[in-house]
């Protein structure tokens, strides 16, 4: 469905895109949501240049809905910001419309386009484009880092449980540390019986620990620099290291104006009170949404001061005695926590720093 004569330029054009990792579909929807054409593009610069330039001949007020701003739609996402188009982020299409329509990529692309012109998806994506994201990317590779040394951990102990009973009994007694120093320094000799060839293995497993506990010590100093250089004020409230400092940085992104305000924020991180009322019961329960990693890097700062920080140590004491349970405690503490972290990303919000508008 082609539509020959452009759309004035008072009215929207809505063009929604399902990505994929070597094609993007795309479907145009004029603003009384009538299909205007669909198109499918490779998912390189090329494809972007074209896919855009495509969606400027249907004329009218150009807005783009791509689903996954964040996986398979950055690219696309990031060359149509460079033209100057406003970009929603579609986070997922209708599953009763896919449930009755059926599911295909240029249906999904339809559902994105109505889903902007609806309302119903109204944020705009990360820009992905300076300091947050170098840390964003640097964490990554720490956080694999860490996975890999836990795992390198777990193994030398199954290794040693099993290992011939005078090398498990010299070694089983020995601290972390001195365990990895002194497995890492075995002399194996020749592989010719089993004693060789558990200190072979040990002595390999042992090593690898220590090259990933150096790697993610030369992670942790860059995400401190980083951290520090980007925020100041968050990198040193108290009990925030660059890993917490991280993970509030990564879910503001590098645009963090995007973020309407430090509610919005709180609701990001999972921490915003839900109401869960109902006829003579007013009450909240804790919110299972927002970003994961955010909302127990939160719950990891205030169990520290709920122990070590004499403001969060009074607090716990007021409302413990107004009859507040630990959990409810802990979930207004993260939501205190949240606006605090949030205030402390001030700098990082400037006029300069707006997007375009979306729409």
């Amino acid at each position: 469905m082609t539509s020959m004569i452009p759309v004035p330029a008072h009215r929207r054009v809505i063009v929604g895109v399902d990505t994929h990792k070597h094609v993007h579909v795309a479907v145009a929807v004029n603003d009384l949501g009538a299909v205007l054409d669909s198109r499918s593009f490779a998912a390189d610069s090329s494809g972007y240049a074209q896919l855009i330039d495509w969606s400027l001949t249907l004329g009218g007020h150009l807005t783009f809905g791509i689903e996954g701003t964040g996986s398979y739609g950055a690219g696309l996402t990031s060359a149509v910001r460079r033209r100057d188009i406003g970009v929603i982020e579609v986070v997922r299409t209708d599953r009763r419309d896919r449930r009755l329509r059926g599911k295909s990529d240029t249906l999904d692309a339809e559902n994105a386009a109505k889903t902007v012109l609806a309302g119903t998806a109204t944020a705009l994506p990360k820009s992905a484009d300076g300091v947050v994201e170098m840390i964003r990317t640097i964490k990554v590779a720490k956080d694999v880092a860490v996975k890999a040394r836990t795992s390198a951990m777990i193994t030398l102990k199954q290794v040693l449980v099993n290992a011939p009973p005078a090398l498990r009994e010299e070694l089983q007694p020995l601290s972390r540390m001195a365990l990895i120093r002194r497995c890492a320094a075995l002399r194996p000799g020749r592989v010719d019986d089993v004693t060789a060839a558990a200190k072979h293995t040990l002595r390999a497993i042992a090593r690898r620990w220590l090259a990933l506990d150096t790697e993610i010590t030369a992670h942790e100093k860059l995400l401190a620099e980083l951290t520090a250089a980007a925020a100041p004020d968050l990198a040193a409230a108290f009990a925030v290291g660059p890993d917490t400092a991280a993970e509030m940085l990564i879910v503001a992104g590098d645009n963090p104006d995007r973020i309407r305000s430090e509610a919005a924020f709180a609701r990001l991180c999972g921490v915003a009170p839900i109401p869960a009322s109902s006829g003579m019961t007013t009450r909240h329960r804790l919110n299972r949404g927002g970003h994961r990693q955010a909302n127990a890097a939160l719950y990891r700062v205030v169990i520290v001061r709920m122990q070590h920080h004499e403001p969060t140590k009074a607090y716990l004491a007021r409302r413990t005695a107004e009859g507040k349970s630990k959990p409810e405690i802990i979930r207004c503490l993260k939501r205190l926590l949240a606006r605090e972290l949030w205030a402390a990303m001030r700098p990082l919000r400037t006029p300069a720093s707006s997007p375009a508008h979306a729409a």
